[in-house]
């Protein structure tokens, strides 16, 4: 049987009228720091010019999509490179909105391919869910050996500052994570607009928001322990962290992203010190 992500792209074939967005991106050492040596892009997916804020020469770089929202039949596909012992910080300026769909299913596909030794942390805003949208997200990392991998994701059930809720439609997403071709990391979620999960106290218990950090790469022994020792307020939401063979976990579900937000920067923040040897250092773009 073919997968939803399989599935959308052939819809997409036999609608050529959908909007088709690719971007892929190059990152390599070079002169002291990580640059992006390449770039290539198709419609409305961009990269602002690359930064350095870090002294050990890290790249963060803002991928940018213009039109600010995804509606039904669209496909964002974007694929990032990291050759060995490279670096670099990829997030958004803002959320990715999934508009309500009448014409078919909008999909966004990401692969990240992670040389040995690199890091990548790939940090984006949240993901709006509005009602009546039918989205497909797909995540796939490949790691190499002692590569690194820092991922967070955010979904909201539709629009709660405008009391509006995930009636109907449906999301599927699913998150894959191989390190030397064998899966070390694997999730997935279905869930349709309406459904019982949502109100259910085993699922998501009438909360519309919630969140998953993975950090996969060398660890120390002890770096769950530091994570919750770090968080300070919870908030009203309710957040966990667990350490795995190869790597530890976080999650957050609540009422607001900004609070899950605000806890998995403190994660990350106590992730990067222990794991790393350095402190999280935040994409300006998060403080416009």
């Amino acid at each position: 049987m073919p997968d939803a992500v399989t599935t959308a792209r052939a819809h997409y074939a036999a609608a050529p009228s959908h909007w088709l967005a690719e971007l892929e991106l190059w990152f390599a050492p070079n002169a002291g720091k990580t640059r992006l040596m390449r770039r290539r892009h198709l419609g409305p997916l961009v990269v602002q010019k690359p930064f350095h804020p870090e002294k050990d020469g890290t790249c963060h770089v803002y991928l940018l999509h213009p039109p600010g929202g995804v509606a039904g039949g669209d496909q964002l596909d974007m694929r990032f490179h990291l050759a060995a012992d490279a670096r670099a910080v990829l997030t958004t300026p803002g959320a990715t909105k999934f508009y309500r769909s009448e014409h078919g299913v909008s999909t966004q596909s990401t692969a990240i391919d992670v040389g040995a030794g690199a890091v990548c942390e790939y940090l984006p805003q949240e993901t709006i869910l509005f009602d009546g949208a039918n989205a497909v997200i797909d995540t796939r990392v490949t790691l190499a050996e002692g590569a690194t991998y820092v991922g967070w994701d955010f979904l909201c059930l539709g629009r709660p500052a405008a009391r509006e809720r995930f009636e109907s439609g449906s999301v599927s997403q699913r998150i894959q994570i191989l390190r030397d071709g064998k899966p070390i990391w694997f999730e997935r979620m279905q869930l349709s607009g309406g459904s019982n999960l949502a109100n259910a106290t085993y699922a998501l218990a009438g909360r519309p928001t919630w969140g998953t950090m993975i950090y996969a790469g060398p660890t120390a022994e002890d770096a769950a322990e530091r994570v919750r020792g770090a968080i300070g307020s919870r908030g009203d939401g309710v957040f966990s962290v667990s350490q795995l063979d190869q790597g530890v976990v976080c999650r957050y579900l609540g009422p607001r992203v900004s609070e899950g937000k605000s806890l998995f920067v403190q994660a990350w923040d106590a992730l990067r010190t222990s794991c790393q040897g350095k402190a999280a250092s935040a994409p300006r773009i998060w403080a416009t």
